[in-house]
């Protein structure tokens, strides 16, 4: 009786929704407006990055039930699902995305192939306190830093706690991190503060949790750093280290040795102003999220400016920005972006990857060719 009843259900909303097609059809209210998606460069420039989409809740990916659909047709709700509340850091893993969320006190993955949504880090083992720097290893394996609990905890990719690394007598104020794709060094930025010395990058054994060397002592010379907040592997085995309070990034051998600099203060593209968060391409380019500038740049790997991306605003929208932090690169070339202020992460399709190309692409339904 149950089924029959549930069918009988269906089959009435099936026939309200075509007496509303058939309404809608008698009284046309006119072509739907069409937004056009940012494009960078601008016309008539060739352009390089496509704005994809932006993610705001988990409504965005986890696959939609066809019934509760069809209901929303019919009633006009729209859908719901968890949103952000402070996110900070992002790293994505062939179109899975893992978001540091410092309010939620948890890792929100948002998986886009597969269609489904979870978090990370909220019961123990590998309970978070305040996460924000993440990165992934060649495996999808997850680090992230704990500011409060002064360690990295690592996870795998599906959230199962593995081991932490480093603890409170290790650090001041730890914020960015960066580790290898075979997941045996992990580099941690000590950020430090105003009254204290341990302004850093500690190296660690990412297996056994060892603490190999540090990178870089408080100060504005050559291979001295002033607040910094970032790290991220170079696709030429360089570290390259965002350096916020002296406005650059610089780059280090991995044993340490400075390499060079670049980056000045200033309001112009390609200085700084509020650098943030930095991500390389598959090229070896690099991005360096700047807060103030509401965007992110893009620099060759001797710093040379290529292409500044998005705008700041008051107002959400495509490729608009109030505080953006954090920045990731998939191994197709996609862009993820996060801003705290909106609470999202916008996403740009390169433009050498075709469309509906790579990871980040809904799988088809089965049968459908």
């Amino acid at each position: 009786m149950k089924k029959r009843a549930s069918l009988r259900a269906l089959l009435g909303l099936v026939e309200l929704a075509s007496v509303l097609l058939v309404a809608g059809c008698a009284a046309p209210p006119g072509p739907p407006r069409m937004v056009e998606k940012p494009v960078f460069p601008a016309p008539p420039d060739q352009p390089r990055f496509y704005y994809e989409r932006s993610i705001y809740t988990s409504a965005d990916v986890v696959k939609q039930d066809q019934n509760a659909e069809l209901r929303r047709m019919l009633t006009g709700e729209s859908r719901v699902g968890e949103g952000m509340a402070k996110p900070y850091g992002v790293a994505v893993y062939q179109g899975r995305v893992f978001v540091s969320d410092t309010a939620v006190q948890a890792v929100m993955v948002f998986d886009i192939p597969g269609q489904k949504f979870f978090k990370i880090g909220e019961e123990e083992p590998g309970r978070l306190m305040m996460p924000i720097g993440l990165d992934v290893d060649g495996k999808g394996n997850l680090y992230v830093v704990d500011a409060t609990a002064k360690q990295v905890v690592v996870y795998d990719k599906d959230g199962k706690f593995l081991r932490t690394v480093g603890n409170a007598k290790f650090f001041s104020r730890p914020s960015g991190i960066a580790v290898d794709s075979e997941g045996a060094r992990v580099y941690v930025v000590d950020t430090g503060s105003v009254t204290n010395e341990e302004h850093r990058v500690r190296v660690f054994d990412a297996q056994d949790g060892k603490h190999l060397l540090d990178i870089g002592k408080r100060g504005n010379a050559k291979g001295e750093f002033n607040l910094p907040r970032d790290v991220v592997i170079g696709q030429d085995g360089l570290i390259y280290v965002v350096d916020g309070g002296n406005f650059r990034v610089q780059a280090f051998r991995t044993d340490g040795t400075f390499v060079r600099a670049f980056g000045e203060v200033g309001r112009r593209s390609g200085q700084f102003s509020r650098p943030k968060e930095a991500a390389v391409d598959p090229e070896g380019n690099i991005y360096v999220v700047d807060t103030a500038f509401g965007n992110f740049q893009i620099f060759n790997p001797e710093g040379q400016l290529l292409l500044p991306v998005g705008s700041r605003s008051e107002k959400d929208g495509m490729a608009k920005y109030m505080l953006p932090a954090g920045i990731a690169i998939d191994g197709d070339g996609r862009v993820y972006v996060a801003d705290q202020f909106f609470r999202k992460v916008d996403v740009y399709r390169p433009a050498t990857l075709a469309e509906g190309a790579g990871f980040a692409v809904r799988p088809e339904p089965k049968g459908k060719q």
